[in-house]
């Protein structure tokens, strides 16, 4: 899912172990699973991690080193992952849905990670991205659970390289204040994802928004289809900061909001948690993408673009 409390997420006990694995996942067999590892206490938001000191996949990685998952006498691959979840367009998005991995017949609602991590499973066999991971009747998917497997794993990349393999992830880390997401990317620049209620699961784009990090999910094959683009960073975007921000764009934002009936407390110009807050309460209550962050599409929504 996208938002859990702090207080009651805990990592569970053990781990599966990774493997080759043939035919449908099943809850009543055990799955093949990433390798094993270990989880923090705490839910993993951005400021209990080391972000900054991910290491992308290369030599050691697990990410490369995985045995590879077998399906019907062939390796699976991204391209796999990627052809199930185009399946799923169309289908509705729901913010905290949780999905049944274990359910190959599940059709929504959708959470991003739910369905990112359902895709997998389905395809793969393999539970990433969920807590616990060796159960996938119970296993519930979260971004912060996607940010420290991926690390743990050691199986990120950077986004420009995500961009030009089909099945790839793209991750934007859940911080304090502000909602994750997850996407697939499709090699050519674009994305298959649970996006918002407003548009449900769509093919998107990765280009004019924020990704902290691209994840390939050892146990899976993954290609490129061409050499790693530049992807244009978005201009202009207000969100929790520390220091936090302050502008003339952030009072406009606040007298914006309290215009239309949200409480984003005093228009001075700060960014703070009840300014965010009230971003996404304004965001879900128009169908966007709940991150708490005004990019071009919630500035668009204020009439302030």
């Amino acid at each position: 899912m996208a938002t859990k409390s702090r207080s009651r997420v805990k990592a569970a006990g053990g781990a599966g172990s990774g493997g080759v694995q043939e035919g449908a996942p099943s809850a009543a067999t055990e799955a093949a699973f990433a390798e094993d590892m270990p989880f923090a206490d705490d839910m993993p938001f951005a400021d209990d991690m080391a972000f900054s000191a991910f290491a992308p996949a290369g030599a050691g990685s697990s990410a490369l080193l995985a045995p590879i998952v077998r399906r019907g006498g062939r390796e699976v691959t991204g391209e796999d992952v990627l052809v199930l979840a185009r399946r799923h367009i169309g289908e509705t998005y729901k913010l905290g849905a949780r999905a049944p991995m274990a359910n190959s017949g599940w059709k929504g609602p959708w959470d991003c990670a739910e369905f990112v991590s359902w895709c997998v499973f389905q395809a793969s066999g393999i539970l990433f991205g969920t807590q616990p991971r060796n159960d996938p009747v119970r296993a519930d998917a979260f971004t912060g659970f996607w940010a420290e497997q991926a690390r743990e794993a050691r199986c990120t990349v950077r986004v420009a390289e995500a961009a030009v393999i089909p099945g790839a992830i793209l991750l934007r880390f859940p911080r304090p204040g502000a909602i994750g997401h997850i996407v697939f990317c499709d090699g050519r620049g674009g994305t298959v994802e649970a996006h918002s209620s407003k548009t449900g699961v769509i093919a998107h784009t990765i280009s004019a928004r924020r990704w902290d990090a691209g994840v390939l999910v050892p146990g899976i094959r993954y290609f490129r289809s061409g050499d790693p683009v530049r992807v244009p960073a978005p201009a202009g975007i207000i969100r929790l900061t520390e220091p936090m921000t302050k502008s003339d764009v952030v009072e406009k934002i606040q007298r914006r909001l309290a215009k239309l009936g949200f409480a984003p407390g005093k228009a001075d110009g700060v960014y703070g948690p009840q300014t965010a807050d009230a971003v996404k309460q304004f965001q879900a209550d128009r169908g966007l993408v709940v991150d708490g962050e005004v990019g071009p599409d919630t500035f668009a929504a204020l009439d302030l673009a």
